[in-house]
């Protein structure tokens, strides 16, 4: 199994990258990633999975129809994904859902496979605004991030999917320390997969220089009992998929800012982001508490 997907490697039916379950063990996420031309649509069926349309870059309408009802909303989006938070939308399992552009624009379209296999509308269909996104900086010093909480638990009402953005100032470090969550163990870890999806840009007020190729760095490794072994040079548009062991650290080189889309679900009853720290590494949490976030954070504007 190929756990790091370049751009252009899982491309797919007019999307640059798709992310299904297989036959490989890959069995509760997926992920559409497209761009789509002014008045472009592209449509997704409804069934046993329930979405989260997230605008890259751009606006778009999201039109619904099946268990949820009809609806329609025009996601405002943003100018890119460093510009700052973007409003999303739910599509509960069930129901169909087209997105089409409002001038040129990159969506995202999360998905997790219902827990049940079930097809009908549990949760309503949810516009969240931009407004509503909680924003949390995490971290201190070299280690601060922000991640824009859009779609975890206490956000956004859903059956298995957590979802949320993490943007990382240039020669920072995020996903650290390392962690994982793949076991059941209740009240200390649930057991979900994750996907990684990246873009990497020119850290902000850099000069503008023809032929720069940004790029940032993911590590996963396993236990003795469940090997994996991942370290990826990451650029605009490669995906890093996590079927359990320890991740971290997402790396920012320096004069690049970092941006993932994390998507995360899993086969247990509750819906909940519980991690263990690797112990080697979860002392580095004591020392945030005396020293200042990154003041490049929060990121916002145009670029």
């Amino acid at each position: 199994m190929t756990w790091h997907r370049p751009i252009g490697t899982a491309s797919r039916d007019g999307w640059d990258v798709v992310v299904e379950p297989d036959a490989a063990g890959w069995e509760h996420t997926g992920l559409h990633v497209g761009r789509l031309a002014a008045g472009e649509s592209r449509r997704l069926g409804a069934g046993h999975r329930e979405h989260v349309v997230v605008p890259l870059s751009g606006s778009v309408t999201v039109s619904v129809d099946g268990a949820a009802g009809e609806h329609e909303v025009t996601l405002a989006g943003r100018a890119s994904v460093f510009a700052g938070p973007t409003d999303v939308a739910y599509v509960p399992a069930g129901s169909g859902l087209t997105v089409t552009a409002l001038g040129d624009a990159r969506v995202a379209v999360c998905f997790a496979v219902t827990r049940a296999g079930t097809a009908g509308a549990d949760v309503p269909f949810r516009h969240v605004a931009a407004a509503e996104v909680p924003v949390e900086l995490r971290g201190s010093g070299i280690a601060s991030r922000e991640v824009r909480n859009f779609g975890i638990p206490g956000v956004l009402e859903a059956e298995s999917i957590i979802a949320c953005e993490v943007v990382t100032p240039a020669g920072n470090w995020s996903s650290w320390p390392p962690h994982k969550h793949d076991e059941e163990r209740p009240g200390e870890e649930t057991q979900l997969e994750e996907i990684y999806y990246f873009e990497v840009a020119p850290e902000a007020g850099s000069p503008k220089v023809a032929g720069t190729d940004p790029v940032g760095y993911q590590r996963v490794y396993g236990t003795e009992h469940r090997p994996i072994e991942v370290l990826a040079e990451v650029r605009p548009g490669d995906v890093v998929l996590v079927p359990h062991g320890w991740h971290g650290p997402a790396m920012a080189a320096p004069g690049y800012d970092l941006y993932y889309l994390n998507v995360m679900a899993g086969p247990g009853e509750e819906r909940a982001w519980l991690i263990r720290d690797d112990p080697a590494h979860g002392w580095v949490r004591d020392t945030w508490t005396d020293r200042p976030v990154d003041p490049r954070l929060p990121f916002g504007g145009a670029r």
